[in-house]
């Protein structure tokens, strides 16, 4: 009997031991109020001064709320990446026999040890996969930095020219309202007429819906830009009157369209999710073989005999030889290939054609700045000539009107050439961290001989 106290009280051991090296359960509880910050003062680092682009870009990758839930994801792959190079735990299995009736004359007992060997044959390439899966994610919120970063640069730039068209637009305003107001005046003196009257009116209701809708752009996109920052939509973020995008040559881009593969995230994301499942088909194939466990056992019977040796557990592959998953898993390699060719496909078109857009607009600004140094022209004399009474009402408001018009025209052409550079430096990361900051090897390793 002494034997069998022991056998317990080294079993209860190593229980005890185990349990020792276990996690315990903490709570987690769920924000209760939105994170937003209610003042700037309430923005942990924020510059004293006016932002320049630079800055607010810089504050949109620390503090975008999506972002700090991305990045909450890598921790969930640092994690699967530990759990995948863990070794499979050992079986252990034991039981107790009580002598309930005959010959015998004391309890019998059994112990074993076992090990699965097919799943030691599979953790080199599951590890391999969960760290392949650890650079996907990575490289994925490498690119949603990315995408932040440009929306804040596009943001705080169409605020900035926009605060610029705002006092072009109330000077058009305030003349054309000048001009009704006199207008007017002197129809109720008996001294103008309606025809006179119309196209001042008409001019004026021009004039402030155009700066209304200038009104109403200017704050969605602050409102868009303080979300993009986690900042409370009232919040009035001072930005300073500057454009500092990194420079921009088009030749240098379309020589740089040839190393997209090697500098864009996503593009990289991709590939390490191919060499994942690549890994993954690798699995499927080693997990065709029969289950193997190996062990060993010993037993002592009711009469005293025991006896021990080892044991062998073999998986019979009559019908079930993993033909499904390995299937799967390359039909799921050859689609992540072609998502990845399509991907880069994309791209390449994605930047040739803003390229060729931005070609279009800069000759496009070209021509209506020349049409408004004319009608610039064409305004002053129309202004002394209307002075002078040799121009009518009419003549002199829609020479006005043009040339207001040819403002606006160019306002809004520099913001479409502005956009198109913000997307093309954001697509090939001009000013924005490289990829090297990953950590991880050179993607164009992936698929090699592991």
């Amino acid at each position: 009997m002494p034997h069998i106290f022991r056998s317990r009280s080294t079993l209860l051991v190593a229980l005890a031991a185990s349990l020792a090296g276990c996690q315990h359960y903490t709570p987690l509880p769920l924000q209760t109020e939105a994170g937003l910050a209610p003042s700037l003062a309430a923005v942990p680092g924020l510059p004293a001064h006016a932002l320049k682009i630079g800055e607010v870009t810089l504050l949109a990758v620390t503090r975008n709320p999506d972002l700090l839930a991305a990045r909450a994801r890598a921790g969930v792959a640092e994690a699967q990446l530990v759990q995948a190079g863990v070794l499979p735990n050992p079986s252990l299995s034991g039981a107790i026999l009580p002598l309930l009736s005959g010959a015998g004359s004391v309890p019998g007992w059994n112990l074993g040890l076992s090990q699965d060997i097919k799943a030691l044959i599979v953790l080199k390439p599951k590890r391999r996969s969960a760290r392949d899966s650890l650079n996907q994610v990575r490289a994925d919120l490498l690119w949603q930095e990315w995408q932040v970063a440009g929306q804040a640069r596009q943001l705080a730039g169409d605020i900035v020219l926009g605060e610029r068209l705002r006092p072009m637009l109330e000077q058009a305003y305030e003349l054309m309202a000048k001009r009704y107001s006199a207008n007017r005046k002197a129809l109720e003196a008996g001294n103008g007429t309606l025809s006179t009257l119309a196209p001042s009116a008409a001019a004026l209701q021009t004039a402030r819906a155009a700066m209304l809708q200038q009104d109403q752009a200017q704050l969605a996109s602050r409102h868009k830009l303080n979300a993009l920052l986690g900042i409370a939509p009232d919040v009035a973020l001072p930005l300073a009157d500057a454009i500092d995008l990194p420079g921009f040559d088009p030749r240098e881009v379309r020589v740089m369209l040839g190393t997209l593969p090697e500098r864009r995230p996503d593009l990289l994301a991709l590939r390490a999710g191919y060499a994942a499942q690549d890994e993954q088909l690798r699995v499927a194939i080693l997990s065709q073989f029969p289950d193997l466990v190996l062990g060993a056992s010993a037993s002592s019977d009711n009469s005293k005999v025991i006896s021990g040796g080892p044991n062998v557990q073999l998986g019979l592959p009559v019908f079930d030889r993993n033909q499904g998953n390995i299937a799967i898993a390359r039909a799921t390699r050859e689609q992540l290939n072609r998502e990845y060719a399509a991907r880069l496909a994309a791209v390449t078109g994605e930047v040739g054609a803003l390229l060729s857009e931005r070609e279009q607009i800069a000759l496009q600004l070209a021509a209506v700045s020349h049409d408004l140094d004319q009608a610039r022209v064409a305004a002053d004399r129309a202004a002394r000539a209307f002075a002078s009474g040799t121009l009518d009402e009419r003549a002199f408001v829609d020479l006005l009107s043009t040339r207001f018009s040819k403002e606006q025209e160019v306002m809004t052409l520099e913001l479409a050439l502005f956009d198109r550079q913000v997307a093309i430096q954001t697509l090939i990361g001009a000013g924005l961290p490289a990829v090297d900051t990953l950590g991880f090897p050179d993607p164009g390793a992936n698929g090699a001989a592991k």
